[in-house]
């Protein structure tokens, strides 16, 4: 085997929506103001009873059951959040214990919003060495918990869920090489942080970041994939805000792909948004087995990874 592949994916959002409207009722907001600046519509939002990693470990069941697999198959686990509460146990040994999962090799992974596209390709380099047969990436987050819900500029903004995949050893390679790197004098532009955590933003930087050199970043992972951006049936950027997701899609010139906008009923869910976006891509039968899609991830520290991969 010389390379790796997504198997299958799944994913999870709790079942309390949280409207515009309902926002409107909690701070000086509304649902023109929101979805005017961020084009975010509703949200789902877990109980107090309901803890990162049991969000996760919906998504990763899923992902497993798609893939006809089961959780002794699993030999590593990949957990991208931001918002575990604990030191340790950690996300991933948690999820394991969960999911009754034997003997696996258990990281977390905290690079923010672009977490996920982290977690897979340290998962593709792993299979690829030999350090693992199968892995179980998830990205997973609950920005509920670190939310400022006086502040209008952020509480807007964030959702709780968990998307996963299951990538396996391959003849040939369905994850193309990851393209990542930061820029760390913006490390700042995106923090949770502050006891008890807050999220908290300098949402303009990031946006102009993102416009004006993220595209050509993007158009670079096409290229360590052998492909143009006009090759591909599908972009699935980190869902934070519609006014960055659309011109930014534009501006990479994948003209022939189809655009992820979970944003718009999902909010921003931080690592999760990739996995939950992809899944639903596949579930709803907007992509096909093979087809080429780009997964780009940006946000904290601040952070960026993508690579293209075949839809499974």
């Amino acid at each position: 085997m010389n390379g790796s592949r997504i198997a299958a994916v799944g994913h999870y959002q709790p079942a309390k929506v949280l409207t515009n409207e309902d926002l409107a009722e909690l701070v000086d907001t509304s649902d023109e103001w929101i979805t005017s600046r961020v084009g975010i519509r509703t949200r789902h939002i877990a109980g107090p009873d309901e803890p990162v990693d049991e969000l996760a470990a919906h998504a990763a069941a899923k992902a497993l059951a798609a893939a006809g697999l089961v959780p002794e198959d699993i030999d590593l686990v990949l957990v991208a959040t931001s918002t575990a509460v604990d030191k340790s146990p950690n996300m991933a040994a948690r999820v394991a214990a969960r999911l009754g999962i034997p003997s696996p090799a258990a990281m977390d992974i905290n690079v923010v919003c672009a977490g996920f596209t982290h977690a897979l390709a340290t998962a593709d380099h792993a299979v690829r060495a030999g350090g693992a047969t199968r892995v179980l990436v998830i990205g997973a987050d609950k920005m509920s918990d670190v939310a400022d819900w006086t502040d209008r500029t952020t509480c807007v903004l964030v959702g709780d869920g968990a998307g996963a995949a299951v990538v396996e050893a391959a003849e040939e390679s369905a994850i193309g090489p990851v393209l990542w790197g930061s820029v760390p004098e913006m490390g700042n532009a995106v923090r949770i942080e502050g006891t008890p955590s807050r999220f908290s933003q300098e949402g303009q930087s990031v946006y102009r970041w993102a416009t004006t050199k993220l595209p050509a970043i993007a158009r670079k992972a096409c290229e360590r994939a052998g492909l143009t951006p006009e090759d591909l049936a599908a972009v699935v950027l980190h869902q934070a805000n519609l006014r960055i997701i659309e011109p930014l899609a534009g501006k990479i010139g994948a003209v022939n792909a189809v655009v992820a906008r979970d944003v718009v009923e999902s909010g921003n869910t931080s690592a999760a948004s990739i996995p939950i976006a992809l899944s639903k891509l596949v579930e709803r039968g907007e992509i096909s087995t093979g087809d080429r899609v780009l997964l780009f991830g940006f946000g904290g520290n601040l952070s960026y990874a993508g690579q293209v991969i075949h839809c499974p």
